[in-house]
């Protein structure tokens, strides 16, 4: 039985939906052809949303959706076979997917690309190419790309080191959400004593970001000389103890 394409609309409103009869339309839609909803039924997979979680379902259809020529499937292709996600983790190929995604515009292959290419994961090292895809990306409002771009001017790499070019793209890392750029807003802020405004980005870093992340910034703020930011360590480690 074929199925009429849904529209931008109504694929939205199948989302926002409940969670079982959007993963049950998708997996409909998908088996008819459509890249878009093979993209999507495969995130449902990954994640267990209103399906059992199966990463190897979800790799086959990130696949398919990939084939078609769609370059965010292409960048989920790459990001299984990165972290080994329903795959054997294979940085090299990988690579290779983040590039077709990045040489597509798409935002998260560039920037899953250039942080291949900034460690040498997979793909020679190379920082400078790296940077101009991170450049790329961010100009597409990619705040995850606006913080690597903050990094490589604090560290110095491919370009001097520049402390206040690295706070104003952290600062519009924060204002994008991305929870590494809320904290390292946040230490340029503290770096030039306003506190309130420290206070305000390392907690929404503390809210945005995973567990991991928060018992690691725990730690950078227990190193500190400030009470203040002590007690702030004191109160992630105790909120991410609480009983659920």
């Amino acid at each position: 039985m074929s199925h009429s394409p849904l529209t931008v609309e109504e694929w939205q409103a199948v989302l926002a939906g409940d969670p079982a009869g959007a993963a049950a339309a998708l997996f409909d839609a998908a088996r008819g052809g459509d890249a878009h909803a093979a993209l999507h039924y495969g995130q449902c997979l990954l994640d267990g949303r209103g399906v059992a979680r199966d990463p190897q379902g979800a790799f086959r259809w990130f696949v398919q959706a990939a084939q078609s020529g769609l370059a965010p499937a292409m960048n989920m292709v790459g990001r299984c076979l990165d972290q080994g996600w329903g795959v054997d983790e294979t940085p090299r190929l990988a690579a290779s997917w983040f590039a077709a995604a990045a040489d597509k515009g798409d935002a998260w292959g560039l920037y899953n690309y250039a942080t291949a290419l900034s460690l040498g994961r997979g793909v020679a090292q190379d920082r400078a190419r790296a940077l101009v895809l991170f450049r790329r990306a961010a100009a597409m409002g990619h705040a995850k790309s606006q913080n690597m771009i903050g990094s490589f001017h604090e560290d110095g790499w491919a370009v001097p080191v520049n402390l206040d070019v690295a706070a104003y793209h952290y600062a519009r890392a924060a204002e994008g959400g991305d929870f590494r750029g809320c904290f390292n807003h946040a230490r340029m802020e503290i770096a030039h004593g306003r506190m309130d405004s420290a206070q305000r980005w390392l907690a929404e870093a503390a809210r945005l970001g995973h567990a991991r992340f928060r018992r690691q910034m725990a730690q950078w703020l227990n190193g500190r000389e400030e009470a203040w930011l002590r007690r702030f360590a004191a109160q992630i480690l105790s909120t991410d103890m609480a009983p659920a």
